[in-house]
């Protein structure tokens, strides 16, 4: 078969190593690279029939988690190996959690990496080995409320969102998405009642539940816009 497979990691020299593990287990296989999570959504929009996705958890602008569960909204039918430097159980469960397919450390081989791809695409969710047992530090239902919240944004709100995480000002989100602050106030409100959310400290908040670690969110002080 022939398939599509798109890469997202934000080091270039680790994209080649995941692109020729990719390629060395796919006979015939077309690779696509983007190393933002703007880059992801463009990448997406140009390749609406990408097979399989490889995400790097740590990629600027994910927040954590919280860009496998917007996937999980906006693409629930892509498969997604989730790519992380952090390898412990509890954020490999995290991942599956949220969605993911599958979990591929950055120490891991280029064989264990074609062995998980391989498997994806036959449509398994690959547990990695060694993981221990089940109950062990999985998304507690609270967060998983919240995913399933962040999976109705669209693409631009959760850039929005991502940028509101990072502490960025509207003026700034504007000038870095060249839209206008209106737009933005706009957007914000819409990701408010999409989250649940009484003003966008409580809504960074509520995406710093699926953070990798909390210091990845630096809400800005209230009525600062």
């Amino acid at each position: 078969m022939n398939y599509e497979v798109l890469i997202v990691d934000d080091h270039p020299l680790y994209r080649l190593a995941l692109n020729g593990a990719v390629a060395a287990a796919c006979m015939n296989v077309k690779i696509f690279e983007a190393d933002s999570v703007g880059g992801l959504f463009d990448a997406l929009d140009q390749h609406p029939r990408v097979d399989l996705l490889l995400l790097d958890l740590n990629l600027p602008g994910a927040n954590g988690f919280n860009a496998l569960a917007h996937l999980r909204g906006s693409r629930p039918e892509l498969p997604i190996i989730v790519v992380s430097a952090s390898d412990d159980a509890r954020t490999i469960r995290r991942a599956l959690a949220f969605g993911a397919q599958s979990f591929v450390s950055k120490s891991a081989d280029a064989a264990t990496i074609g062995d998980s791809v391989q498997a994806v695409l036959r449509g398994e969710v690959v547990t990695p080995a060694g993981l221990g047992p089940e109950g062990e530090s999985g998304a507690d239902d609270g967060a998983l409320q919240i995913a399933q919240r962040i999976a109705h944004l669209t693409p631009q709100q959760f850039r929005v969102l991502g940028m509101l995480c990072a502490g960025r000002l509207n003026k700034q989100i504007g000038e870095d998405l060249q839209i206008t602050e209106a737009t933005v106030k706009a957007h914000v409100t819409v990701i408010l009642r999409k989250l649940g959310a009484m003003n966008r400290t409580q809504a960074v908040l509520l995406a710093g539940r699926l953070a990798r670690e909390p210091s990845e969110i630096k809400p800005l002080p209230e009525g600062v816009e």
